[in-house]
């Protein structure tokens, strides 16, 4: 067992010693107070939350209960210690105009992060590089911040830029997004069977060697299968899934199949479960929201104004969509009071399904291999996980099925936090 592990182990078994001494009837525990002691006790780790720069600002910013799914309110509402706030940029054309403006959105996307940690909440959160500096500022009682790249499009053809983005703190790069880019292949091929690079390009390949060369983890959640084998084949460091599942139980292009898990497993890296609904259980998710859809129409014809769903929202201007933004929050305000009056609403995916993927890949590649992700506020969230104020349910569902508390510290974080020190330590013998 790696040293995170062992540290946030130790810690709980010297709490869980004063505790037996402060409770001399040594009185049983249920399974809502073991799971409320090991939640406190361990360190918890999404590796996936995007961010909107707007809420980045000296005015509105995430030391608010703002509506959307994580800030830092919920994150201490939820007991969420350490959340991945992602540098996204949408695919785009593969010219210098386009690596340009994607250039410009990434930039705005670092800058807010480090915003957040170094202006706004200083004394709330503080943004990590390293394992070490996890455990520091968590120690300090502060939230921790950490720095993933959805997309290596923004940085255009110069491999220089991945040198940058790691001075900015990024410590996870995708290759690719939904499409492809210059770099990668992306899952998406499979929806038409066309492809542009068959994999890797050849400055995807020498992107790998570059992410190892700086200590950066290769995330593998959104490029093709075969752009994963080759990024396998040619990694000499352990890699990440940020945010999949597992396709043997949701048969979705962005979760991974049994030969990839065990490749996953074989190079020692790990795949962070992801929390959205379409990924795990595809029909009970399109029975639930066909059903809300139309219930969300309802009520918009009532208030008289239209409802979008997140892909028509995409393609509104910036000053309709957030007109549409505010009127989409009026209409989810009166479906919850009108929800709990309702028959034959389809059940919805919930934190069980989602541990379900849990189990399936702890059973096929081992508990070292396997983590927690959400995509909060970029399309995930389940009933019982809707944002970081919930995350306690988590562990509830893991302490229920019997992991114990080591694994639940591992799923959490340790196994991620064993694959940064790994790919770090690595870099550090190339820079001898």
């Amino acid at each position: 067992m790696k040293n995170f592990i062992h540290i946030i182990f130790l810690s709980a078994l010297t709490i869980s010693f004063f505790s037996c001494k402060e409770n001399p009837k040594n009185m049983v525990e249920t399974t809502l107070e073991k799971a409320e002691r090991i939640h406190k006790k361990v360190i918890t780790i999404d590796t996936h939350a995007d961010i909107n720069v707007a809420n980045f600002t000296d005015t509105i910013n995430y030391t608010e209960r703002l509506d959307n799914q994580v800030n830092l309110p919920k994150m201490n509402e939820g007991g969420l210690d350490v959340a991945w706030f992602i540098v996204y940029t949408g695919q785009d054309t593969l010219t210098a105009e386009g690596y340009a403006k994607g250039a410009e959105n990434a930039m705005s996307k670092f800058k807010a992060i480090r915003q957040l940690c170094e202006e706004f909440a200083p004394n709330q959160i503080g943004l990590a590089l390293t394992s070490d500096d996890v455990l520091k500022i968590s120690g300090e009682g502060k939230k921790v911040a950490m720095i993933g790249v959805e997309n290596a499009y923004p940085m255009g053809e110069d491999l220089a830029n991945f040198q940058k983005y790691y001075d900015l703190g990024a410590r996870y790069i995708s290759l690719a997004h939904n499409g492809h880019s210059q770099f990668s292949d992306s899952n998406t091929g499979e929806n038409d069977s066309i492809w542009l690079h068959n994999g890797l390009s050849d400055l995807g390949k020498k992107a790998v060697a570059e992410m190892n060369r700086l200590g950066i983890m290769i995330d593998v959640s959104h490029p093709s299968k075969e752009a994963f084998n080759q990024m396998i084949a040619l990694s000499k460091t352990p890699i990440i899934a940020s945010h999949s599942s597992a396709r043997a139980l949701c048969n979705h292009s962005r979760n991974l199949d049994d030969e990839q898990l065990l490749l996953m497993k074989k190079n020692g890296g790990v795949v962070q479960t992801v929390a959205f609904s379409s990924y795990l259980n595809t029909e009970k998710h399109e029975a639930h929201n066909a059903y809300m859809n139309k219930l969300y129409e309802q009520i918009a014809d009532s208030l008289e104004v239209k409802w979008y769903d997140r892909r028509a929202l995409r393609s509104l201007s910036e000053s309709d969509r957030a007109i549409a933004l505010e009127n989409q929050l009026k209409i989810i305000s009166i479906k919850d009071k009108m929800l709990p009056n309702l028959k034959d609403v389809p059940n919805a995916v919930n934190v069980g399904d989602f541990v379900d993927h849990i189990d399936y890949m702890v059973k096929l590649i081992g508990i070292d291999h396997v983590g927690i992700s959400s995509d909060f506020d970029g399309g995930g969230g389940i009933e019982g996980w809707s944002d970081a104020s919930e995350t306690f349910n988590v562990t509830l569902e893991l302490v229920e099925r019997g992991y114990t508390e080591e694994e639940i510290a591992q799923l959490w974080g340790g196994n991620l936090m064993r694959v940064l020190d790994a790919v770090q330590a690595y870099a550090k013998k190339q820079q001898i």
